[in-house]
């Protein structure tokens, strides 16, 4: 008997002394490195060099009091989870994207703490230098690496460098170059996190669900987004009009300052089905004080990233020029047509921006620009009627839940609210359906500064209904003024012609 216990001890040894170096060999994960599971495998995965051990990780660390609603979704629903809900809850997998920044590190410890299998995953989606010739990148990277560190989960990194040149930046140019102004942030998360990174979660990681940092809710609760079936669906310009659809739709942020929804407008049924965002239902504030309870100091001071997507804050107009020829032109006035001074090109300019004058002390802005002779007007106001508009038309609007909307298919019309830019207050309007799929939007009052190439945000309540981009615009106010103007000259011109009543 003692034989065999020897034997069987000394076959446990060896298998838990090779079990690690086969699964290396495998590619798959291996021991704890300096305290921290990374994983070998993904598309150009790479790991930062470790910073240093850390202690053995104990149980999720204790935080501050959640607020109710956001106990309800995470699953506490009164009183502690029994022992078979919280198997449960440790059977679950979850891949986190970590950018490096606070939102995403309470994300991904808020998860930890529900009892899920968490992996955190950096997606570096752009190689050049910034100005000061640091790499940011490398450094948000360093940032996310040590989140995982603290929290104890496996951390990847994967590139999608030549998704993002192809899908979002190339895009980008192309728009800039027909006179527009794009939002590269929509389309980042469209194709980059919520199909890429998405797609790789589910079938590299073996997740059960994806959970990124944004301020945003849906319809379902966590143990809901679990029971989702992935499935890669055909690309139809149609879908099946009788295909049951049991959707989920995209709420805003219990935050409404910082509400994210206006960025995740265009992201598809099938990826929201697959998301948590576990910030939902807390504040800014909130978030701060568990990364300061948990010392995550080195993400909580910071500074908020308020540049484009995965390229980061930078001088806009010298970065463009590295990719677009200058197509030097004249600042005209939008009222007497009287040059005011030359620019490099019209794509460095957006409606509404202040444009710096040569010369001038007073404030000009810019209120509307022609590719065709590389003008761009100009308006001595930053409240110039020239830059209010009540209606503009989309292109093919991106249905979030119901595509389109039952009342809007049924009446042609329908009432509802609208953003075309993140944080702006929210503007009634009423949508007009097109047989091609676009709206036409008529605003209740004239908008300042609406822009070609941005996405017109739809809203009912706090449902974000969709997103389409703008296309067109209809005439300014000053424009409708001035031909109110030249409708009622000859009219006082005949009025004064007649001869007085003697």
């Amino acid at each position: 008997m003692d034989m065999k216990q020897s034997k069987g001890d000394i076959f446990l040894c060896v298998f838990l002394y090779l079990t690690p170096v086969l699964l290396r060999a495998a590619g798959g994960v291996g021991p704890s490195l300096c305290g921290l599971r990374v994983a070998w495998w993904g598309p150009e995965v790479s790991r930062p060099p470790c910073p240093g051990a850390l202690p053995e990780a104990g149980p999720a660390p204790p935080g501050p009091a959640v607020p109710v609603a956001a106990r309800r979704r995470s699953g506490a629903r009164g009183g502690r989870k029994g022992g078979g809900a919280m198997l449960a809850a440790q059977a679950r997998r979850v891949a986190c994207a970590v950018s490096g920044g606070v939102d995403s590190a309470v994300a991904a410890l808020l998860l930890r703490r529900r009892g899920y299998q968490v992996t955190g995953v950096f997606m570096k989606n752009w190689d050049p230098l910034d100005e000061q010739g640091a790499c940011s990148v490398d450094r948000d990277c360093e940032d996310a690496y040590r989140v995982c560190q603290k929290l104890d989960i496996p951390f990847h990194q994967v590139s999608y460098v030549k998704e993002y040149w192809n899908e979002v930046f190339s895009d980008l140019l192309k728009e800039y170059e027909l006179g527009r102004t794009p939002n590269p942030d929509i389309l980042c998360n469209k194709h980059i996190k919520f199909n890429y990174f998405l797609h790789y979660a589910m079938d590299n990681l073996g997740a059960d669900a994806i959970a990124t940092g944004h301020y945003a809710r849906t319809s379902l609760e966590d143990e809901e987004v679990f029971q989702q079936k992935h499935t890669k669906r055909p690309q139809k310009l149609f879908r099946n009009r009788f295909e049951v659809r049991n959707t989920v739709k995209l709420l805003q942020g219990a935050d409404l300052f910082k509400d994210q929804t206006f960025f995740l407008s265009q992201i598809s049924q099938d990826a929201l089905k697959k998301t948590i965002f576990p910030l939902g239902d807390l504040t800014k504030t909130f978030v701060k004080k568990i990364a300061a309870e948990h010392d995550l100091h080195h993400v909580l001071k910071k500074k908020e990233s308020m540049g484009v997507c995965f390229i980061g804050e930078r001088n806009f107009e010298n970065f463009l020029l590295e990719y677009l020829e200058p197509q030097p032109g004249n600042f005209v006035s939008i009222e007497d047509k009287k040059v005011m001074g030359r620019h490099k090109g019209w794509f460095l300019f957006t409606i509404g921006q202040r444009a710096r004058l040569a010369g001038l002390k007073d404030a000009w802005f810019v209120v509307d620009k022609d590719v065709s002779t590389g003008d761009v007007f100009v308006a001595p106001s930053r409240d110039h009627p020239a830059l209010y508009r009540e209606l503009l038309r989309t292109n093919r609007v991106h249905w979030i839940a119901e595509e389109p909307p039952a009342e809007l298919v049924r009446e042609k019309m329908m009432e509802c609210h609208f953003r075309f830019r993140h944080q702006m207050a929210l503007v009634p309007c009423v949508l007009t359906l097109n047989q091609d799929g676009s709206v036409w939007v008529t605003l209740v009052k004239p908008a300042r500064a609406i822009t070609p190439g941005q996405f017109a945000v739809f809203y009912k309540g706090d449902e974000c209904l969709g997103s389409g981009k703008i296309l067109r615009m209809g005439p300014s106010v000053y424009t409708l003024q001035q031909g109110k103007n030249r409708e009622e000259s000859p009219k006082k011109e005949e009025i004064d012609k007649i001869e007085p009543a003697t």
